[in-house]
């Protein structure tokens, strides 16, 4: 009953959240303004979902409510190639570059480096902390590499990964938006079809195992799954890092349930619900042109470090 609750509660303040980024402030013809917005709309509506059900999926698999998916690096990839791209075609071959081939290109090789990382690291389940060290040292191998390449290229080049460094809720490219939500959709829909195998792994792997799941194998799948998620993510809008953090602790703590059948849901919707209504109020209200993801991000830092300190005291 209170799963019940809580869920349509949430669906009430997504529907909420979406009437208020469409009417408030409209002006004008209303087939413009439908038409503009709402492939903004879908855009978020999908960025949200992929970084909410990536987050607790991850975080499921890793045992470790502290971590999020960019722990592997994909953020500092995705900096990496818009640089190394700057560097050898030219910022105007760069500008000019199509939006799908771009998206696919960069969703491809994310996805690839994760696939490769998957391989060669997580030879079991239990290395999965091992994963996860790999991953760091790879953020930061890709950072710097990111820094030498930003110090060769030219500076007036450089004014166009200043762009990129953040995700760009303002300048989102609409025409990508139904390509990502067929995987989005595609991979939430796998991802509920497993919630209670999700439930039995959340034990631990000794548990799942003595109850019958392959627990090497569905890690391996699920990974899968999470780096498509968030290297969809990325692509369509830029690095997003604590997003994820922030939306995790908000449903674990109002969820009060280690169900993913509720997790899921409430992390989707709750992610939308932030990212909509926090994108509405920067707007469409105090009509900064400036983008919510330095505030969101900065506020899931702030999660991160609460979070952190919390685990220490206890």
């Amino acid at each position: 009953m209170r799963n019940t609750i809580l869920i349509s509660t949430l669906i009430a303040g997504f529907v909420l959240s979406c009437v208020l980024f469409m009417t408030i402030g409209a002006r004008g013809n209303w087939d413009f303004i439908l038409a503009f917005r709402g492939g903004k709309l879908l855009t978020m509506m999908t960025i949200a979902i992929a970084i909410g059900q990536s987050t607790i999926i991850f975080q499921t698999l890793s045992g470790n409510r502290i971590l999020t998916p960019s722990i592997m690096g994909f953020d500092a990839l995705y900096l990496m190639i818009q640089s190394v791209l700057v560097l050898t075609i030219g910022s105007l071959a760069y500008a000019s570059m199509g939006s799908f081939l771009k998206f696919a290109a960069e969703t491809l090789v994310m996805t690839g480096a994760a696939l490769i990382l998957f391989r060669v690291v997580l030879r079991d389940a239990s290395d999965i902390s091992r994963m996860i060290l790999t991953g760091l040292i790879l953020g930061v191998m890709f950072r710097s590499l990111t820094s030498m390449v930003n110090r060769i290229i030219d500076p007036n080049e450089f004014s166009i990964i200043q762009q990129v460094s953040f995700a760009q809720f303002n300048a989102m490219n609409e025409d990508l938006t139904l390509v990502a939500m067929v995987i989005t959709l595609a991979c939430t829909l796998w991802l509920w079809s497993r919630h209670r195998e999700l439930d039995v792994i959340a034990l631990g792997r000794d548990y799942a195992i003595n109850l019958g799941i392959d627990h090497d194998r569905s890690t391996r799948q699920l990974l899968i799954v999470v780096a498509l998620l968030v290297s969809v993510s990325t692509a369509l809008v830029g690095p997003i890092v604590f997003f994820g953090l922030l939306v995790s602790a908000v449903t674990y703590q109002i969820a009060g349930t280690w169900r993913h059948a509720v997790l899921i849901p409430v992390a989707a919707l709750l992610s939308a619900i932030i990212l909509i209504f926090s994108q509405t109020i920067f707007e469409r209200v105090l009509n900064l042109s400036a983008s919510v993801s330095v505030v969101i991000e900065g506020l899931g830092g702030l999660v991160f470090l609460y979070l952190i300190l919390k685990r220490r005291r206890t």
